[in-house]
């Protein structure tokens, strides 16, 4: 029955990112808002629902090591596989503004944390600092995109507002319940097989919460969204670090394990290194999408391991 179910939270995921991307760049399209804007907010929260459920339900009931290892092991994810999947697929261009922004933004957040952890624990100030960071950062995003409102394209089709929010809340729904059939069944079977909290939070459950942005993310590149794919993936690492460990931490403190530091040292390579392959040629190239799958297998290998 597990495995039944684990296949229906695949179809759920991957038929409510359909959804949801068409609303959102329905949204996006609608207030002349660029879809990379949309992608680092709107879609971003959303995709990152499931992770935001496990760590928060983590937190609560003394599970810090999947709360924590959770997110690390997402945006582990959400860097390697999501964008390098979509490189592999299309090439993943890099807007000016994610360049410039979004990225660098990225890679000072993962700084923060590895600060924050270095005592393998977050504290409940430390939670409130991430969360505030977060207030700032989407005050930084929403301002400058109204200032910079695109120009309409004629003969474009967009759906109307009540189908837009149509598309947009049931594929939320959909990717919450597909999202939550995923990690549940998959973290049971995994569990059967004797694997520790930590193992479980960086590999199962981080894949797991982590198929909606991958899901999301493949449909929009294939689309040719790629702004919304890129925005996508970076806003949810910054949503993962600045408000689900914020709002895990604020609620109840986090004290991860003596491994937390490390794994956290490792997300801040790869941050730098798909950095500067987003900066070379200011596109993410179909051989730079291979080498992050296979620095992905190599961690995983790695974790499984040690």
């Amino acid at each position: 029955m597990m495995y039944i179910l684990l296949l229906v939270g695949f179809v759920l995921l991957v038929k409510g990112a359909d959804f949801f991307v068409e609303g959102s760049s329905s949204v996006a399209k609608m207030f002349k808002i660029p879809s990379v804007v949309v992608g680092l907010t709107i879609v971003a929260m959303g995709t990152s629902a499931p992770e935001e459920a496990v760590s928060i339900t983590a937190s609560l009931s003394g599970s810090n090591d999947i709360a924590l290892s959770n997110v690390i092991g997402s945006n582990i994810f959400n860097l390697l596989v999501v964008i390098g999947a979509c490189a592999v697929i299309k090439g993943v261009d890099t807007p000016m503004e994610i360049l410039k922004r979004d990225l660098p933004v990225n890679i000072g957040a993962t700084a923060l944390l590895l600060i924050i952890i270095r005592d393998a624990t977050i504290s409940r100030i430390e939670g409130i600092i991430l969360l505030l960071c977060m207030v700032v950062y989407l005050v930084i995003v929403v301002t400058k995109a109204l200032k910079n409102k695109i120009e309409e394209e004629e003969e474009e089709k967009v759906l109307s507002p009540l189908m837009s929010a149509i598309y947009i809340v049931g594929g939320l729904v959909a990717i919450v319940i597909g999202g939550d059939l995923v990690v549940d069944n998959a973290s049971a079977i995994a569990a059967t097989f004797g694997l520790s909290q930590t193992l479980i939070g960086l590999t199962i459950v981080a894949m797991g919460t982590s198929l909606p942005e991958l899901v999301t993310s493949i449909v929009a590149t294939r689309k040719g969204e790629t702004g919304l794919a890129l925005g996508n993936a970076v806003g949810s690492c910054l949503f993962n670090i600045l408000f689900i460990l914020g709002i895990s931490a604020t609620v109840s403190p986090i004290a991860g394990s003596s491994l937390a530091f490390i794994d956290a040292l490792i997300l801040f390579a790869i941050t730098v290194v798909t950095y500067l392959f987003a900066k070379s040629g200011q596109k993410t190239m179909r051989g730079e999408g291979v080498v992050c799958l296979l620095i992905y297998v190599a961690y995983m290998i790695y974790a499984i391991i040690r």
